[in-house]
């Protein structure tokens, strides 16, 4: 078991070649060194440390076989009450947090702090994984430095910034052969399992489209272009390490915290905010790999450096050896599809949720595909559901932590989540080129015809952040 980790690269590698058609390499291919034995604690290193991350640490508190050991951010506090987090966050507040969870069972106990997580990864070689909560623009470095360092690899979602990033992480995912999970956290529910197991079974005939709706809108109103000047602070959050690979840009208040959403080059809207979650039904059901075109408008004012207020898309899907005939259709802040006719009066039509149109009715879900409806009412009475195909979750963190001891592959894996991620942000794509409809050349990464697509699909980054 002495295997070099270039020669396990090559060896993992020719195995995913020779399982032509597989996405997700078998566990006896990936185990061995580097998997932790199932008797063992899984150690785990935070990076990122606001809202999320702190939110994402508590919910490793439960697991009895995992224990927080070191944590990296550039910002030592976040005051995060004016924000649905409702709480204090940063490497301050979120060390001490873990420190008092374990203290219940450990006196004294402490964890690593870190600024640069760069250190923590070399300095820390006892640790067994990375969960990565990071703003969106330092996803794809982080994960790529974490699996390359022999880390299994936590991420939030998307899993990316853009599309060059999403296939370069599958493909780092291939090579490394680590456990890894997308913070998609509803994929875990029963809801959309039983979403699934409805749309392959034809409980609504045949479905040739699916609407998709979230109340999503920007955080900042009134916002027209980038925040002019410079705020006071950006030495105490950490700015320049902050932004990662992300071209420099000076730091304003508006930036920080939460905020970094309405800006193209730190977030992604709405759409790249919810759409690893509410087009994950649709992905997961009908197995989509790669639209042919994608359209997707800004509604209310936004410009090639902010986000939208919302957003209403147009996704085609052609059929071929991997996936149907299908459209997706996408809305987000306030915009929605027309409420079906075949929906009785009195039937409230969810905030957010995705309505499934079949040949002989409706499936109207809640977020992230929970909570399925089958209308007209006749037909949900003469339905009967079916047997449970696919395996129930133990818990989406509990779920990568079985996997990094051996188990199942995680099903949000960065495999499937960077496919998901790509086809969220080709939405995107569209988006910031003004609501261009993009005719998408998938085999060679190009949107044809566009070629200011180019530096959206793979965004320039600072020197010394490279991540090929």
């Amino acid at each position: 078991m002495s295997i070099k980790s270039s020669s396990r690269r090559k060896f993992i590698k020719g195995a995913a070649l020779t399982a032509a058609g597989i996405t997700i390499l078998p566990r006896h291919v990936l185990g061995g060194k580097g998997f932790v034995a199932p008797s063992d604690k899984v150690t785990v290193g935070i990076i990122g440390a606001g809202g999320r991350g702190r939110q994402n640490a508590a919910s490793l508190f439960p697991l009895e076989d995992v224990q927080i050991t070191s944590i990296a951010d550039p910002s030592d506090f976040w005051d995060l009450k004016d924000f649905y987090y409702k709480s204090k966050a940063g490497r301050g507040p979120v060390k001490e947090m873990i420190e008092e969870h374990y203290k219940t069972k450990t006196p004294n106990y402490k964890i690593s702090e870190y600024v640069d997580f760069r250190e923590m990864l070399e300095k820390e070689k006892g640790l067994d994984a990375i969960l990565c909560s990071t703003p969106d623009n330092t996803h794809a470095y982080v994960c790529i430095q974490s699996l390359r360092a022999g880390k299994h690899t936590y991420c939030e979602k998307p899993l990316t910034h853009n599309i060059w990033e999403a296939r370069k992480v599958a493909q780092v995912t291939r090579e490394t052969g680590k456990a890894t999970q997308m913070g998609n956290v509803l994929h875990s529910n029963d809801g959309i399992r039983k979403t699934v197991e409805m749309l392959r079974d034809g409980a609504i005939g045949k479905v040739t489209e699916a609407h998709t709706f979230v109340p999503a809108t920007r955080w900042i109103p009134g916002l027209k272009g980038l925040p002019q000047g410079t705020s006071p602070g950006a030495e105490r959050i950490g700015w320049d390490l902050w932004l990662g690979p992300t071209p420099y840009m000076p730091y304003h208040k508006d930036y920080t915290p939460v905020t970094w959403r309405d800006f193209w080059a730190l977030g992604l809207g709405a759409l790249g905010d919810f759409g690893c979650h509410d087009l994950d039904p649709s992905v997961w059901a009908f197995n989509l790999h790669a639209p042919s075109t994608v359209e997707v408008h800004p509604a209310g004012y936004s410009d090639k450096d902010i986000t939208p207020y919302g957003e209403i898309g147009y996704y085609e899907f052609k059929k071929d050896d991997k996936q149907p005939d299908f459209k997706q259709y996408w809305y987000s802040g306030g915009l929605m599809p027309p409420r079906p006719e075949a929906m009785p009066r009195e039937a409230k039509m969810p905030r957010r949720g995705t309505l499934f149109v079949g040949k002989k009715g409706i499936i109207v879900t809640e977020s992230g595909g929970n909570n399925p409806k089958i209308y007209p009412t006749k037909l949900a009475e003469k339905y009967k559901e079916p047997k449970p195909t696919i395996p129930r979750s133990n818990g989406h963190f509990r779920d990568w932590i079985d996997a990094i001891k051996g188990g199942s592959p995680a099903s949000s894996n960065f495999e499937y989540g960077a496919r998901l991620t790509e086809i969220t942000l080709l939405g995107v794509l569209s988006l910031r080129l003004g609501g261009q409809k993009i005719y998408w050349d998938s085999a060679n990464m190009k949107a044809v015809g566009l070629p200011d697509a180019d530096a959206i699909i793979q965004e320039p980054v600072r020197e010394g952040w490279n991540m090929a």
